[in-house]
């Protein structure tokens, strides 16, 4: 009998391997600081805001700086980031230790060295999931997501228990410590990766357009629309367990910093557990399904949670809400990455993480504002809420399964022979095609230019119209602006091959014995002095 596949199997490769054992270590770390600021928070302050804040102002930096950060990823070497990325993290918790250990800190200072922190994960995080592709074949990637979602549960099941103990016995400072030597681990590793060079053609494009192009796509690609709106929503009402846990666990359920770091092993624990199970529920149920399961599950969890006065039953309800979170933001993440084209990937994953960790921030603040003025109970009943929202939102507007589109380049496009002498920066550039289209065929024609506009915007174009020739309407003209001559070239090199179907339904409406004639010209109204294209003709070569 043939062995069934599982996420294991990515294990395997040997990069994948010691890339995802290095961020075990730094998982690990990650979870005994978090653990240790959270707590110390409470020893700071009575302020149930301020607890909370903890939370939001590791999550906030997340939202703010991701999209850059993406850009960033999708234009320069990922792996360079990602060791400036952990080097400031690695020197940032290393004075928080000193800090803590002169007892220097205050809320305030605290909550402004875990933002800077989180700064520095902002920058990893989107050139370390954008990495993916480049480490593993597209097929192994939802194994490989899966697979650090396990990672990271894991170490959530024993890293808060073991900062807990290391709280309790030896003090915040060293807590904040351990948290600096497990970079090194990731570092060595990263520092070891051969990683695979992959030639560019076009040159890089700049940091903001750049930014502007990925905030294009993703308006433009109602995929990742729904799956950004979901993960918004699931990220502000489940936000509220990882923010008011340090509530529930001192003041509803009179416990120590070990219980608190227990109750995170549970939810870590169980975390495990969703992501051990993650591509069985895949085999059996579509995405839709099991996401809006892990909604409802959350929301019970809860609104259970709140009026438990039990330390082994708040365990236990954590188990159950630990798998509905990394089942939803692992099939978020993993359709993110297999619906987006190479190009943009980094851009959209950062989007995506701005989208989750805003719900989040903005989730860890609300509900934490709710706690101070109206109780601990009421602010998780009404986190629940938005869960329940998400969940019957689902019902409009379904998550897609994994693999539906071929986003691989499509790699027709021949660049035109032409008879100027262009530089990459010359421009604007104007496109018109021209179509014979049969008066029968005209509402098919005008419903697939609907999709081909917007595809044309997606990818880069501007001032996207059609026309109709008023002395022959048989003739249909397509026009688009796009800056620059090298812009023109990059929207061209952005086409995959789901596109190509609307490109082969028009041509076979189009009635002419030629194919659609193409016209691409440079618009002048007046000749600049530094003009960047020259007056004379390209004289033929025989």
């Amino acid at each position: 009998m043939e062995k069934k596949a599982t996420a294991l199997d990515v294990l395997r490769q040997p990069t994948f391997r010691a890339l995802w054992l290095a961020t075990l270590v730094s998982n690990l770390g990650g979870l005994i600081q978090a653990v240790a600021a959270a707590w110390m928070m409470t020893s700071l302050s009575d302020s149930r805001s301020l607890v909370a804040l903890v939370q939001a102002s590791t999550t906030l930096p997340i939202m703010l700086f991701s999209l850059p950060s993406g850009a960033l990823a999708d234009s320069f070497d990922r792996r360079k980031i990602m060791l400036a990325a952990l080097t400031w993290m690695l020197l940032l918790s290393l004075l928080l230790s000193v800090f803590a250990y002169y007892q220097l800190l205050t809320p305030w200072l605290l909550l402004g060295f875990t933002f800077l922190i989180g700064s520095g994960q902002a920058l990893f995080n989107p050139s370390w999931q954008s990495s993916m592709g480049d480490i593993v074949p597209k097929e192994d990637i939802p194994a490989a997501v899966t697979l650090n979602s396990m990672g990271f549960n894991m170490m959530r099941s024993v890293g808060p228990a073991i900062g807990g103990l290391i709280v309790t016995f030896a003090g915040v400072a060293v807590a904040f410590l351990a948290n600096t030597f497990s970079y090194i681990a990731i570092i060595f590793a990263l520092l070891r990766w051969d990683k695979p060079k992959v030639a560019k053609l076009l040159p890089r494009e700049a940091f903001g357009p750049a930014i502007t192009s990925g905030l294009r796509y993703v308006a433009l690609s109602p995929v990742l629309l729904r799956v950004m709106f979901r993960a918004f929503i699931f990220g502000l009402g489940a936000v509220s367990i990882l923010a008011l846990l340090p509530v529930v666990a001192r003041a509803q359920l009179a416990g120590s910093a070990l219980s608190y770091g227990i109750l995170l092993g549970c939810f870590g624990l169980g975390a495990i557990g969703g992501a051990t199970l993650s591509a069985q529920l895949r085999a059996r149920y579509q995405n839709e399904r099991i996401v809006r399961g892990a909604f409802i599950a959350m929301a019970l969890g809860i609104v259970a949670l709140s009026l438990s006065r039990s330390t082994v039953l708040s365990g236990l309800i954590l188990l159950p809400c630990g798998a509905a979170w990394v089942l939803a933001l692992s099939i978020f993440n993993v359709t993110v990455q297999l619906s987006t084209p190479r190009w943009v990937v980094g851009r959209a994953l950062a989007i995506y993480q701005v989208a989750a960790f805003g719900g989040m921030a903005g989730g860890a603040w609300l509900w934490g504002a709710i706690a101070e003025s109206g109780g601990l109970t009421e602010a998780m009943i009404c986190a629940a809420i938005p869960l329940f929202i998400g969940a019957a939102v689902g019902h409009k507007f379904p998550l897609e399964n994994f693999g539906t589109l071929d986003l691989n380049p499509l790699n027709k496009f021949v660049a035109p022979s032409l008879k100027l002498d262009l530089t990459p920066r010359s421009g604007p550039i104007m496109v018109m095609v021209d179509y014979e289209i049969a008066q029968d065929d005209v509402p098919t024609f005008l419903s697939l230019m609907v999709e081909r506009r917007r595809i044309r915007i997606r990818d880069g174009a501007r001032r996207w119209v059609l026309m109709r020739d008023l002395e022959n309407p048989e003739i249909w003209t397509e026009s688009y602006h796009v800056p620059t001559w090298v812009e023109y070239l990059r929207h061209h090199e952005r086409r995959v091959t789901s596109d190509a179907g609307v490109t082969e339904r028009l041509l076979a409406l189009h009635k002419g014995t030629n194919p659609p004639h193409v016209h691409r010209m440079i618009e002048r109204q007046t000749v600049p002095r530094d003009n960047d294209v020259s007056l004379k003709l390209i004289p033929d070569v025989h």
